[in-house]
């Protein structure tokens, strides 16, 4: 491998650092700590947002209204709802969709709490299927053994950008006249075959978590492709009132309101879609970095005992949310969580994403599920790590991140 190789990307360049990085035999205490999924925020999102707070209108109004139409466009979809999280968007999806207590729904053993946490809030019953080992996304074949007479539902996750299945998994769901909502947190960019993550189903949920490639702080989105539902949506994201209730206090004069329904407060803020119009409008440029950033550790880990994430699959697009490696101690002469400790030493954030589902002692207890039941959800939980991988990064950031993974896994 040359010494060293550079990528232009526009005002900033991710260098690949060479194997032989010498350990370091300075203090770290010293050195700014990398902030894992720190966000870019650009001039134009603070104009938004002060232009905001200057009109007088906080909450929902013509900001979001705004941002759901970017969003749509973006999407070539015609039916949005900005609420306040995919958790949120998760939940109203599964109460549009009709699912309820005594309907089973089916998603991935390897995601986060919120996925399943959204199907138990609807007072439906998770059921858990296990994940291909290499791309840690759900495994079809596994959703098609756990399908019961009571079986409703499947939530695909999109893990860290990488689409699912979904060929294999809308056989399955047209087979057994099942409702499909994906869970694209990770997936805003993601296509596959041709097709954006989020248009396959019934119902695609997004996140603009602040660690996301979009950002609105916290914040979330539906789309759907019935209109009827994506209105269900937005009255029960705003108290069960009426339509476009926040337009009561509009210049069109006062409007008054009916609660048709008891819903939730889920609703998203003008504040925080400020900030997503202008966070949307780079996310290509953006995926592009991300890219560079993703090459430049591929290049660099190469010869490490490492499990690197796999190509994207022909066809696909990955939204590089997240660049996962697995430890695997015997052969990495460390532990999972002994890397994760001596990458803090280094002042560099790190994650995990994530431990699975049945590691989590609530979810043991409430269902009896065994983390061995779900053996490579088990095994990747245990031994994932995501690195630093936001278009935040400059050049000596991600030159931190290598030159530190290589001398904590290559000195034993």
């Amino acid at each position: 491998m040359p010494h060293s190789a550079r990528f232009p990307l526009g005002p900033v360049y991710f260098r690949h650092c060479s194997p032989s990085v010498p350990p370091m035999a300075t203090s770290q205490s010293d050195r700014p700590f990398l902030v894992f999924g720190s966000p870019l925020i650009e001039a134009a999102e603070v104009d938004e947002v002060v232009d905001s707070l200057r009109s007088g209108w906080l909450g929902t109004g013509p900001k979001v209204a705004r941002f759901e139409r970017a969003f749509a466009a973006y999407k070539g979809v015609e039916h949005t709802a900005a609420v306040n999280s995919c958790t949120a968007a998760l939940h109203l999806s599964m109460l549009a969709a009709g699912l309820g207590p005594g309907d089973e729904v089916i998603t991935s053993a390897q995601t986060f709490c919120a996925t399943v946490n959204a199907i138990i809030h609807a007072g439906a019953t998770p059921v858990l299927a296990d994940v291909d080992p290499a791309t840690m996304n759900i495994d079809p074949a596994d959703i098609e053994r756990r399908i019961t007479s009571r079986t409703r539902g499947i939530v695909p996750v999109h893990f860290a950008g990488r689409p699912c299945d979904m060929d294999a998994i809308m056989d399955i769901a047209a087979r057994h006249q099942l409702t499909v909502i994906e869970d694209c947190a990770h997936a805003i960019e993601t296509e596959y075959k041709g097709r954006k993550a989020g248009t396959f189903g019934d119902f695609g949920c997004f996140s603009f978590y602040v660690t996301k490639n979009v950002v609105t702080g916290e914040g979330g989105m539906v789309i759907a492709k019935r209109e009827k539902d994506i209105a269900r949506i937005k009255v029960l994201a705003l108290h069960g009132m009426s339509k476009d209730a926040w337009r009561r206090f509009s210049d069109a004069g006062y409007r008054h309101y009916q609660v048709t329904e008891c819903g939730f407060k889920y609703n998203m803020m003008d504040i925080q879609a400020a900030i997503g119009i202008h966070q949307l409008a780079r996310v290509e440029a953006w995926l592009i970095r991300r890219e560079a950033v993703w090459n430049a550790y591929n290049t660099a880990f190469a010869d490490l005992p490492l499990v690197l994430p796999p190509k994207p699959a022909h066809g696909t697009r990955h939204g590089r949310h997240l660049y996962t490696i697995l430890i695997d101690a015997e052969r990495c002469g460390i532990s999972r969580d002994g890397f994760l400790d001596a990458m803090t030493a280094a002042r560099i954030g790190v994650g995990v994403h994530y431990t699975s589902i049945p590691e989590h002692p609530y979810y043991r207890d409430a269902f009896g599920w065994q983390p061995e039941d779900y053996p490579h959800a088990m095994r990747i939980g245990r031994q994932t790590v995501s690195l630093p991988l936001s278009p935040h990064l400059q050049e000596s950031d991600v030159d931190r991140v290598i030159a530190a993974t290589r001398r904590i896994v290559g000195q034993f």
